[in-house]
């Protein structure tokens, strides 16, 4: 297999496998309403079964990290997607709070390995120095594009069977992706890197002041994306004003305010492609983390003004082609920092810790915004919190030092 080229059977089988795991994610947001009016529910208890499955995905991915690099990758792979199934299968079962957030820990931990951590690991290695933020950005966009179809499939699913039912045939499309798993071979790193271990490289890296304003500046970019994800289907069709019965969107079939949030959804998913392109041609071009720093000062902005102004329609949408531009343009541009600074050995494992932070964001976000609904009967100050996360973020990148660290060299 050539490194010249971009495009290469290891991106392709990438690209879908993240793609169908992202769709399925992107779309626990659409069950919000229905399974907690089935079960009469507190919109916090869901919301905490999608914090648990958030924070679960994010302590796993350095643990599938590691089992990538020790063990290999497809079977990394493998694990992750029958945890995944697994979780989804109980879940449509689960009549209990408490049994739906435990099985979330089993959906969590499945897309750890579906999902970016160990498939960028395995596609930066396949791409060349100068395609490889090129590749991670087409595979991060690949995660874009299921979540186009996801939230919309799972609205149109339930239309035609329970959500539990939906679910399972989730379980299904999951287990589908591991026919990508021949295509998934990827080269060896250099002889240096090799005779390194995941203990050196670790230590080298958690003693490096730059590895935790990276750690820390994901943080915030966990804690929208989730909420968002979890929240604004809901929040879409309970705050949002009508539709115009004679307008544009219903004459696209969304006539209900349910239907404009899936439809958010899948227009962030879809502008996120090209955001997430462009990011990727930015960052073999400039400086990744003054890209990260615009990115994250643009979602500052975006939520700011958007939750001072009127929910519309009109604002609902416009908001969602914006933000969706800069929604994962921070995924190809972090972990091809890691991989910068850090090496590709362990770049699994090492951006696998990072996206823990992002992951505690997530938890976060997608708790606090049921819990602080329950008790003020809206998401407002959710939204002003993560405004000021996102500044946070715009901040902690500008010092870090963007320059490969030195490789020990062998006796």
């Amino acid at each position: 297999m050539s490194q010249s080229r971009l495009i290469t059977p290891v991106l392709i089988a990438g690209c879908v496998i993240i793609m169908l795991s992202f769709a399925i994610r992107a779309s626990f947001g659409v069950f919000q309403i229905p399974v907690a009016e089935e079960f009469g529910w507190l919109r916090a208890d869901f919301s905490l079964a999608i914090a648990i499955q958030n924070l679960a995905w994010g302590i796993g991915q350095p643990i599938f990290g590691a089992i990538a690099e020790k063990l290999g990758d497809r079977r990394a792979i493998v694990l992750g997607a029958l945890l995944y199934a697994g979780g989804l299968v109980g879940s449509a079962f689960a009549t209990t709070p408490e049994m739906h957030q435990v099985l979330e820990i089993a959906v969590g931990f499945g897309i750890a390995g579906t999902g970016f951590g160990v498939i960028l690991a395995v596609v930066g290695r396949a791409a060349s120095d100068a395609n490889r933020s090129m590749a991670l950005a087409i595979a991060t966009a690949a995660g874009s594009a299921g979540q186009i179809f996801g939230a919309p499939a799972a609205e149109w699913l339930m239309t035609l069977m329970s959500w539990q039912n939906v679910f399972i045939v989730f379980a299904a499309v999951i287990l589908s992706s591991l026919f990508m798993l021949p295509m998934m071979r990827a080269p060896a790193v250099g002889r240096v890197e090799l005779e390194e271990s995941l203990g050196t490289v670790l230590r080298r890296a958690f003693l490096d002041p730059s590895y935790t304003m990276i750690f820390l500046g994901f943080f915030s970019c966990g804690y929208q994306l989730a909420f968002i994800t979890a929240h604004f289907p809901a929040f879409v069709t309970e705050m949002c004003g009508t539709i115009d019965p004679s307008g544009t969107l219903a004459s696209v079939g969304v006539t209900t305010t349910s239907a404009l949030g899936a439809l958010s959804i899948s227009l962030i998913g879809l502008a996120n492609i090209a955001g997430t392109l462009t990011a990727g041609w930015l960052g073999n071009r400039y400086s990744k983390k003054y890209l990260l720093a615009g990115i994250y000062t643009g979602r500052t902005i975006v939520a700011a003004i958007f939750i001072m102004m009127p929910i519309t329609p009109t604002s609902v949408i416009v908001f969602s082609i914006v933000m969706g531009s800069l929604w994962l343009a921070t995924v190809p541009l972090t972990s091809g920092l890691v991989a910068h600074i850090y090496g590709l050995r362990y770049m699994g494992t090492l951006y696998g810790f990072v996206f823990f932070s992002h992951q505690l964001g997530s938890f976060l976000g997608v708790w606090l915004g049921g819990r602080m609904y329950d008790l003020a009967g809206d998401y407002t100050l959710v939204w002003w919190i993560g405004v000021g996360v996102g500044a946070f973020s715009a901040l902690v990148h500008l010092p870090i030092r963007e320059r490969p660290m030195a490789l020990a060299q062998p006796a």
